[in-house]
């Protein structure tokens, strides 16, 4: 029994010790690296996934030529999206033009631990009828149909970044942050090659979401997009008790991941070593962080 004991006391000094020395050498992997070089190898970690890292902002961003650009979009994915603990407010602005249906689609809210919003440019290879909506398959734009954006990302009046390009899907995460929806909003700015397809655009947002502030100059429109669209997946209208629950568990999920996150890399002050950090000690979990950035088409 006694010796029982002292060996199961000997087996956890030991997975201490072992913890301890792996912690002490991540550290100072971390640490040996110049600026340039811990950038590097953060980009070839995120390529993979899609993704890249910004350090002016010290934010995740998306690269333009991302392998979900060959997955498209359907609904399927919005609608999935919260057996992956994202949950999110989607507003999808479908309209005609030039022949094909096209889909402007805005998210924000909270993805794994990763509070983040997105921008996504898509079309249909014809006009759908609205009852195809929902089961339609849009891909990613062409390069020549890609248009500019810009969006700053607000977190209640504060603003957290700002991005910019001439994008087919623009992305911002935060890692680590926690957020509710309803506490973002988003500062849109899209710029339309004519008038034709602003107002295609403009008179799908009017019958969508008609409480969506916005305003035009030239070919450009500013829209102002917050809480309460009616096509929103967590709108409290609209979803039953079972999946509201659903959404509670998956929020508590996603706020005790951040603060086990911000617990495990507290040595360090930035998303660029903190990351790192966990690819020399849990290499494990953070590919699966990485997953939640848009887990539904893994």
């Amino acid at each position: 029994m006694y010796f029982s004991i002292i060996i199961l006391l000997f087996l956890l000094l030991i997975c201490f010790l072992f913890g301890f020395w792996r912690r002490h050498t991540a550290i100072k992997k971390v640490c040996s690296l110049s600026c340039e070089e811990k950038c590097s190898l953060l980009d070839s970690i995120l390529a993979p996934f899609g993704y890249v890292y910004e350090p002016k902002q010290d934010i995740i961003s998306t690269l333009n030529d991302a392998w979900q650009r060959k997955a498209g979009y359907t609904a399927l994915f919005d609608r999935a999206a919260l057996h992956f603990h994202m949950v999110f407010d989607a507003l999808p602005i479908y309209f005609n033009y030039q022949g094909r249906t096209w889909l402007i689609e805005f998210w924000k809210g909270q993805y794994g631990i990763n509070t983040g919003a997105e921008v996504g440019i898509y079309y249909a290879d014809r006009i759908l009828k609205k009852e195809e909506y929902d089961t339609a398959h849009f891909q990613a734009v062409e390069d020549c149909d890609r248009l500019h954006v810009t969006y700053t990302l607000l977190h209640g009046s504060h603003p957290l970044a700002t991005v910019s390009g001439l994008t087919w899907w623009l992305t911002v995460f935060f890692v680590g942050m926690f957020s509710r929806p309803s506490q973002l909003a988003m500062d849109c700015v899209l710029c339309f090659p004519d008038g034709e397809m602003q107002e295609c655009f403009l008179s799908a947002l009017r019958q969508t979401a008609s409480n969506v502030r916005f305003h035009c100059h030239g070919c450009k429109v500013h829209l102002y997009y917050e809480e309460g669209c009616p096509l929103s997946p967590i709108c409290p209208d609209q979803i039953s008790w079972f999946r509201k629950l659903r959404i509670r568990w998956a929020q508590f999920c996603n706020r005790l991941c951040c603060r086990l996150y911000c617990f495990l890399t507290r040595r360090f002050d930035c998303t660029l070593n903190k990351i790192l950090y966990l690819y020399f000690l849990l290499p494990f979990a953070l590919r699966r962080m990485l997953r939640h950035l848009k887990g539904v088409y893994s």
